[in-house]
């Protein structure tokens, strides 16, 4: 049905999450009408972004830095760490402005059927800014599933021997993911925090 190129064109865009065939389809002929240099741009920004987008060497977010903005802003409070599963759920709590300390992502959930064991995750690291005795407190914001509630848990109850350990309230539906809450949705869950419970 498809030239070989535009079908391999087709494959690429389906591998994206959320991109079905025919989203896929639709980029794919749109990509071919554009100008020469917008592709060749989209290209680069592509290769680019691979290359040069690492992990921050203090709380593990996407950065181009060895140090991300938010870790060496001085302006926000470095006694309070949010904890997070990855960095959309960071970019979604930052969206909401009422948050004002650092970050540190761990970089999934617990879920050993899936094979992510304690080990696999960012957690070390995080025991050592929490034993630092710099920290007062640790906001846990993990999306309330299974796996979150397991990694809630187990961080939270190795956190607790450092600082104090708090959870986000849950204006946010059981099952349901940081990142596609709303901005007010976010702020009330920062706001009603609770210390975590064993």
């Amino acid at each position: 049905m498809y030239t070989r190129p535009l079908a391999n064109l087709i494959e690429q865009f389906q591998r994206l999450p959320g991109i079905g065939a025919k989203t896929a389809q639709r980029l794919a002929l749109h990509i071919l009408k554009r100008p020469e240099a917008e592709v060749e741009a989209l290209a680069t920004a592509l290769t680019a972004a691979k290359q040069k987008v690492g992990m921050c060497q203090v709380c593990g977010h996407l950065s181009a830095e060895p140090v991300c903005e938010i870790c060496s802003d001085d302006r926000r409070d470095d006694t309070t760490i949010c904890v997070i599963a990855d960095s959309r759920d960071l970019i979604a709590l930052e969206k909401t402005r009422e948050y004002k300390g650092k970050y540190h992502v761990l970089g999934g959930l617990i879920s050993p059927m899936d094979g992510i064991g304690p080990d696999q995750l960012n957690i070390q690291s995080l025991l050592r800014r929490a034993s630092s005795g710099k920290i007062d407190e640790v906001i846990m914001a993990i999306s309330p599933s299974v796996e979150g509630e397991t990694t809630t848990l187990y961080v939270g109850g190795l956190l607790k021997n450092f600082t104090r350990v708090t959870r986000i309230a849950f204006g946010i539906p059981m099952g349901g993911d940081l990142e596609y809450a709303d901005e007010i949705t976010l702020a009330k869950a920062i706001e009603g925090r609770r210390e975590l419970e064993s």
